[in-house]
């Protein structure tokens, strides 16, 4: 196996029908990307079980582990949908332009472009997960953080075995994604990497996983997203309750420095989920395009749906401070701070894992 390292972001889009992937060790070549972080780990020297929240997240996390190739039945055909489906895309001209097969391929790329981001997104919570266990400064923070590292590792195998064997196109990390990624992971202090990976990321991972479930008419994606949900519900809780101790301790020059990072986090999160690589992909403008989404409404709708887990949650923790509030007003989100998310509750949390469902 070659490994070939590098520091700029492959931006290929790989069609796994087309490509050759059975290959032989000796064939394959890695891309490694470098990045380098001055990151500070700490020991913990006190062992005691504490019957805690985190410790009660943490046997739940063991309790309801699940197995990609076991749990899963991937052994059912693809099922995909062959209707165009009726957007405000019908008003775009280039797209009025597209024959109905060539607007089917656009919504394939589509749905590929976000499939991909998932993947990537969640191989950036595995990186940071492992951080945590060295950084996280106590004994319980480090079993759970142990915990989602393998949570994640479940994630990327079955994201990534997703597009291989059944949607066949991956998509290169986004320009947003992959911003905010790097801000997380090479970040030092590690309240941050908490912050920028359960609250802001997972938060908003959580609502679009929970979207593409109700929308998706494969049953493979909606058993994955399925179980996938479940483990992230307890990631974002994991977050928020240890964070919200912490923060309450800090100096308040400390917590608007969180704040902030926070809100620009939240920023760069919108970036995220504009699919600039399909618009180029497609042969159009990626600067009309957005302005004609934006403009059409939809996709300012789809954010706010996706920042109405995240901003609650900014709240319960301290992080919608005085000076960051009118910043979260003119994104147009201020008005989730009290939403409940029904899905993050214990007794939901606690549920046996059930592809029924």
């Amino acid at each position: 196996m070659k490994i070939q390292y590098t520091k700029d972001t492959p931006r290929k889009i790989r069609d796994y029908e087309t490509e050759e992937f059975n290959l032989g060790p000796e064939e394959v070549e890695d891309i490694a990307e470098i990045f380098k972080t001055p990151l500070t780990g700490t020991y913990n020297w006190d062992y005691t079980i504490q019957d805690n929240r985190i410790a009660k997240l943490y046997e739940l996390g063991k309790k309801l582990n699940w197995n990609v190739s076991m749990d899963i039945d991937w052994d059912r055909p693809v099922v995909v949908s062959d209707e165009i489906p009726a957007v405000f895309w019908d008003e775009y001209p280039p797209y009025k332009k597209l024959s109905d097969d060539e607007k089917r391929e656009f919504f394939r790329h589509r749905g590929a472009s976000q499939l991909s981001q998932f993947l990537h997104g969640e191989q950036g919570a595995l990186l940071v997960a492992s951080q945590l266990v060295s950084c996280a400064p106590t004994y319980q923070a480090k079993l759970y953080a142990a915990s989602q590292a393998f949570d994640e590792a479940r994630h990327v195998e079955a994201f990534s075995r997703y597009i291989q064997t059944r949607s066949n196109l991956m998509y290169p990390v986004g320009a947003g994604l992959k911003s905010l990624l790097d801000k997380i992971l090479t970040d030092e202090r590690w309240d941050l990497k908490l912050i920028g990976m359960q609250i802001i990321i997972e938060g908003l991972a959580l609502a679009a996983f929970n979207t593409a479930k109700a929308v998706t008419p494969d049953p493979v994606f909606k058993d994955i997203l399925h179980l996938i949900i479940r483990d992230e519900a307890r990631h974002v809780t994991f977050g928020v309750n240890y964070l919200e101790d912490f923060i309450e301790n800090l100096t308040d020059e400390e917590r608007e420095d969180r704040a902030m990072f926070a809100y620009e986090a939240c920023v760069i999160s919108k970036e995220r989920l504009f699919p600039t690589d399909v618009f180029r992909k497609f042969g159009w403008n990626e600067d009309e395009a957005r302005e004609f989404s934006n403009n059409a409404g939809f996709a300012l709708e789809f954010q706010r749906l996706l920042f109405s887990r995240v901003v609650p949650n900014l709240s319960r923790i301290g992080l919608l401070t005085d000076k960051v509030r009118p910043l979260y007003d003119k994104l147009g989100v201020l008005e989730f701070e009290s939403h409940t998310a029904e899905d993050i509750t214990w007794a939901e949390l606690e549920k046996p894992l059930d592809l029924s469902a």
